[in-house]
């Protein structure tokens, strides 16, 4: 016997097939959406752990700024402390600085040589007075170059010849001058172990 299926078949086939596609449509598309979901929270995950670490790192450089203002300032506290501990060193070893200029003069000048006036503008002095020779000059200023370990750089500002009478039949060719000469501070090494070595001297007197 030969069996006929009337049956519309081929429309159901085709209603099976569509009805698969949409069902495979719509778990791919489940899929997509969970699998942008994820990377989504996952990179706001990151983001959120970005930003946290960049307060952190923002509060961490406000922090050390802080520092370093206050270090900054504690710098410039150390360094005005050391300017006034030097001023008050420098005033404390300057204050016999007159004493040495004197005490220099009185063994440099040669024989012949007669100051008349002195003036000290804060490290330099200038000084005037009278030779009786220009040679006699030539030689303070040796003197004060070589053999002074107070006075230095000595330097002849102007040199005149004169007389002077000193009766009235007897009247001699003299030299007035002016010179410069730097005066050391106490702070200078050369200048203070020349200190030291003198005051050992008077101190076994």
């Amino acid at each position: 016997m030969i069996l006929i299926n009337l049956l519309p078949h081929r429309e159901a086939a085709r209603k099976r097939r569509r009805e698969a596609f949409f069902a495979t449509l719509g778990l791919a598309a489940l899929a997509g959406g969970l699998i942008c979901g994820a990377t989504y929270s996952w990179y706001q995950a990151q983001i959120e752990s970005q930003q946290g670490r960049n307060t952190f790192l923002k509060s961490e450089i406000t922090r050390l700024e802080e520092q370093i203002k206050d270090i900054a300032t504690l710098q410039a506290e150390i360094a005005s402390l050391r300017a006034r501990q030097n001023a008050v060193e420098d005033l404390q070893g300057n204050r016999n600085l007159p004493v040495y200029l004197l005490s220099e003069l009185t063994k440099q000048l040669p024989d012949g040589v007669y100051i008349s006036s002195m003036k000290q503008d804060n490290q330099t002095v200038l000084i005037t007075g009278v030779a009786q020779s220009n040679e006699r000059v030539s030689e303070l200023l040796r003197n004060f170059s070589n053999h002074s370990p107070w006075l230095t750089k000595p330097e002849l500002v102007e040199i005149t010849a004169s007389t002077v009478a000193l009766t009235q039949r007897d009247q001699r060719r003299v030299a007035n001058f002016s010179m410069r000469v730097g005066l050391k501070r106490a702070s200078d090494p050369q200048a203070a172990s020349s200190a030291t070595s003198n005051a050992a001297p008077a101190a076994k007197i």
